[in-house]
């Protein structure tokens, strides 16, 4: 399996076309219709609600992005749906209202985030939970995660659909949530192979790493993120074939 040229041939709005001061918080509904209008890709970040729903939310807990408090796995999801993103006046959306309103209009790259803590195995939940809201879509969709189980279990659950990894240096400084076992483990990116993946989508400060190359050599699309410049855009395209971004328009 290959990535579809539509994930290649623009630029891809990182949590969508985002500016808060704007309406359009991160994975809003407002942000994904601005990308729309402007005919970007759109990544988008996949948490799970206390009732398995796949809601589009990035962060574990709620209070950067609401007014409210807690872990989103904690709240169902018709509560998350109620409760406003700041800088909005929109609730949480689950996926499958974004894949309506999406309805195979621009490419969706759904990034699925790890559930486990150290990109351990789990019990797949939230994979078959994208899986179920995929049934019946149209579009062009890409689903990656940086948890290599994670994309196995999508690789099993939705076979259908192109799968990557999103991938990193992994240096302390920047996940020190991680143990250095855990960094160590997948910095070089070992399960390509094995979770059937076509791109991986890299850390752009680490795009000249050997292993970067090595994949790109051997077939695979490289996407990376996260770029807010277009001098940053410039010098990523040297070696990947598109970027995510944010904070500015390609």
């Amino acid at each position: 399996m290959t990535l579809p040229a539509a994930f290649l041939d623009r630029p891809i709005a990182h949590r969508a076309l985002h500016d808060a001061s704007d309406g359009r918080p991160e994975n809003s509904r407002a942000a994904i219709r601005a990308a729309m209008a402007r005919g970007y890709g759109i990544e988008i970040d996949i948490q799970r609600s206390a009732d398995g729903r796949a809601m589009v939310f990035h962060d574990y807990m709620l209070d950067r992005l609401t007014a409210a408090r807690g872990c989103i796995f904690d709240q169902s999801a018709a509560a998350l749906g109620g409760i406003a993103l700041t800088g909005g006046d929109e609730g949480i959306p689950t996926l499958d209202e974004v894949l309506a309103l999406v309805a195979g209009q621009v490419p969706l790259l759904i990034e699925v985030k790890d559930q486990e803590g150290q990109m351990g195995p789990g019990k797949g939940t939230l994979a078959r939970a994208v899986a179920s809201a995929l049934e019946g879509y149209a579009g062009p969709v890409a689903l990656m995660s940086f948890n290599p189980h994670a994309v196995a279990d999508m690789g099993a659950l939705a076979p259908a659909w192109p799968r990557g990894l999103t991938t990193s240096g992994f240096e302390a400084e920047h996940w020190p949530e991680l143990t250095e076992q855990t960094r160590d483990r997948l910095r070089p990116i070992p399960d390509a192979d094995r979770v059937g993946a076509c791109f991986i989508s890299h850390d752009a400060r680490d795009l000249a790493a050997p292993r970067v190359a090595e994949l790109k050599h051997a077939g695979l699309s490289i996407l990376c993120w996260t770029i807010r410049s277009p001098e940053a855009e410039a010098a990523a395209r040297r070696i990947a074939d598109n970027v995510t971004f944010e904070g500015y328009l390609p």
